[in-house]
């Protein structure tokens, strides 16, 4: 009976520890999240999601698409890199170092030393950092994914399985609003190896008016809706695209720096 007791008692503060240290802290920390400034800057981040955008939340998790799709970019690590902006009064001393020197995949101090000689040559550098990645290298952000991203969404849609594409800077990525509703009503109407499902029942086919209707998908003769007809999205199909539109994952952060290319 007591050696009974005592498995029931070690057990249960066994499972009462992971639940704490697995639910209860991160609820702690996660709860009182507030929006944070970007590097460099005054700008508060995340923005406040509202309207159609908030709405298509709910729309994306009705229709299961965290199932075949992350909105978590993962991060390797991060390096330095110095650039040249100007080769200065003495031009030809800053090139004969950059012919010996390393530019690229540096350390803070390593790059710290390197533009330390360069502007003792006379040039003018800048260092950026330069996070890596096999999700970077896809394109599917330019930073990892932090707690600050997902403060206005409820529920989390994290998602586990890339059946298709990470969507945590898909507004960046594509943010024609028509393209994403062709995509959602013919996904091989404009990629045509996309092995995403039709969403056709977000749309309504109607007959068509003397005019087309101002919303009406532009789409390809083969995807096309029968002669004298037209394809329209219903809102809910025009709220799940503003939600993806406002999926902009890409603001330097303090717990996820980078340095945004330059504005051309």
């Amino acid at each position: 009976m007591k050696s009974g007791l005592t498995v029931f008692f070690a057990a249960f503060v066994a499972l009462g520890a992971s639940w704490f240290g697995f639910v209860v802290v991160p609820t702690v920390q996660l709860g009182g999240l507030k929006q944070t400034t970007v590097l460099n800057t005054t700008d508060l981040y995340p923005p406040q999601r509202i309207g159609d955008a908030t709405l298509g939340l709910q729309i994306y998790r009705a229709n299961g698409c965290a199932a075949c799709h992350t909105q978590q970019v993962r991060q390797d690590g991060v390096s330095c890199e110095v650039v040249l902006t100007s080769g200065g009064k003495n031009p030809q001393a800053v090139t004969n170092l950059l012919a010996i020197l390393y530019l690229k995949n540096l350390t803070k101090a390593q790059a710290d030393d390197v533009a330390a000689q360069i502007t003792a040559a006379g040039g003018k550098v800048e260092t950026h950092t330069v996070p890596s990645g096999a999700d970077l290298d896809h394109g599917w952000g330019v930073r990892q994914s932090v707690a600050e991203d997902y403060l206005y969404d409820y529920p989390v849609q994290l998602g586990s399985l890339r059946a298709g594409p990470d969507l945590a800077a898909i507004g960046l990525r594509s943010s024609d609003a028509n393209w994403h509703l062709l995509h959602l009503y013919a996904p091989q109407s404009v990629v045509s190896t996309s092995r995403m499902p039709s969403f056709r029942y977000l749309f309504t086919v109607q007959k068509k008016g003397a005019t087309p209707a101002p919303d009406a998908l532009n789409l390809p003769a083969a995807f096309a809706a029968p002669a004298g007809s037209e394809v329209v999205p219903t809102p809910a199909a025009k709220e799940l695209v503003a939600y993806l539109l406002s999926l902009r994952a890409n603001a330097p952060l303090y717990d996820a720096p980078f340095t945004p290319p330059a504005q051309p």
